[in-house]
């Protein structure tokens, strides 16, 4: 995965209290729910608790993790040639 590492450097789990839910099941609930427009309550059970990929995401925005993606996908966009500047 292209992002984990990204999310590992903005955000490392922390070494004390309870453990975090997974980073790929809460972009995943995150990328659901910006798609579907579901309530976060409402998220499927394969994402995790709703709450929880809420929060990943409150931290995400606050730490830049999402800048830094956009960033990455991007770069690996243009090298693809899939996007188009002109437009």
């Amino acid at each position: 995965m292209i992002i984990e590492p990204i999310i590992q450097e903005l955000d490392p789990p922390a070494t004390t209290g309870r453990p975090r839910s997974g980073e790929r099941e809460a972009l995943n609930g995150i990328i659901y729910q910006m798609r579907s427009g579901v309530q976060w309550n409402q998220l499927p059970k394969q994402f995790g608790d709703g709450s929880s990929v809420h929060r990943a995401m409150q931290r995400w925005i606050a730490k830049g993790v999402f800048e830094r993606i956009w960033a990455l996908l991007i770069e690996n966009c243009e090298e693809l040639g899939g996007v188009n500047w002109q437009w």
